[in-house]
């Protein structure tokens, strides 16, 4: 891992947000659930927690869209007014926190998942090589 002075930015696919953090993720995740392969576009979210005070500087227009996820809990994705890139989202569950889109962040050396979400609901071909599954929800 990297020293705690790490700086990253995360920013849109227009580059009108950018969010800048201070230090290491708490942790990095993978889930497939459907909402996140909706939300992404892709098969699977890739998102690293990060606490709130990691934030350093944010900058840029953002609009928020609030749902209930499967738990029955609130999730809040957080996007560019511009191009609508996620650039994080909150959650009632993560306190004091957010989850930032990895692929925001533009980083090639960038940790990988710890654990994968929603297994059940992975297509058939996903496969992250030496990443566990959570249990079954």
């Amino acid at each position: 891992m990297r020293d705690g002075k790490t700086r990253r930015r995360a920013t849109c696919s227009c580059r009108g947000v950018e969010l800048v953090l201070a230090g290491e993720p708490r942790r990095v995740y993978a889930c497939s659930c459907l909402e996140c392969q909706r939300c992404t576009g892709a098969a699977f979210s890739y998102r690293a927690i990060y606490d709130d005070s990691a934030i350093v500087d944010r900058k840029g227009e953002t609009k928020s869209w609030r749902r209930n996820g499967s738990s029955g809990q609130w999730l809040e994705q957080t996007f560019c007014t511009t191009c609508g890139s996620i650039v994080f989202m909150r959650a009632e569950g993560l306190t004091e926190a957010l989850s930032v889109s990895v692929g925001c962040l533009e980083d090639l050396e960038f940790l990988p998942p710890e654990i994968l979400h929603w297994p059940n609901r992975k297509h058939k071909w996903l496969c992250l090589e030496g990443v566990p599954q959570a249990e079954a929800s």
